[in-house]
C-alpha cells in the first residue's frame, strides 16, 4: 500500500524553492523509495529513442514493464517540471534543458529512475532500439 500524500511531499521537496540546476539525482532517492516496488523477472523493457512504440509494445505491464509502467516511472512520463529559489517555488514559465544545465529536475529524476530501474531488473532482459531514427538508435544530444 502506497501512500499518495508522502509520495507527492517526496516528488515536490526533491525540486520545490531550490536552483533549477542544482538538482541531483539523490534528491528523489525518498520518492523512489516510497514508489519502489517489484519488476517481474524476465520483464524488463530497456529502449531508447521510441517512448510511443514501447508504450504500445509493452501493454501497460501486461507484455513487457519499461521504465513508465513503473509506479516512479509512470509519475514523470510525458512531463516537465522544475523549481525555483524564489517563491512560488515552481517555474510554471520555462525549465532549463539538459544543454543549459545538467542539473536540472527532470534530468536528474530520470537519472535516479533509469538507475533504480536498471537494479531492480531481473532475469531475461528485453531491449527495443529505433534504429532508423534520424541519428540512429543512440542520437547525440543538442
Amino acid at each position: 500500500e502506497k501512500n499518495c500524500s508522502q509520495i507527492w511531499e517526496a516528488f515536490k521537496n526533491a525540486f520545490i524553492n531550490k536552483d533549477p540546476c542544482s538538482i541531483l539525482p539523490e534528491d528523489y532517492e525518498l520518492f523512489i523509495n516510497l514508489t519502489l516496488h517489484t519488476i517481474p523477472p524476465n520483464k524488463s523493457l530497456f529502449w531508447e529513442n521510441n517512448q510511443l512504440l514501447v508504450n504500445s509494445f509493452a501493454n501497460r505491464g501486461r507484455r513487457y514493464m519499461s521504465l513508465g509502467d513503473t509506479l516512479f516511472g509512470f509519475v514523470g512520463d510525458f512531463l516537465n517540471w522544475c523549481g525555483q529559489a524564489e517563491s512560488p517555488g515552481l517555474d510554471y514559465e520555462s525549465c532549463p534543458t539538459t544543454m543549459e544545465c545538467e542539473n536540472n529536475a527532470v534530468e536528474s529524476f530520470w537519472r535516479m529512475a533509469s538507475i533504480t530501474y536498471a537494479q531492480h531488473s531481473s532475469g531475461v532482459i528485453h531491449v527495443l532500439l529505433n534504429g532508423s531514427a534520424d541519428g540512429g538508435a543512440y542520437p547525440e544530444p543538442g
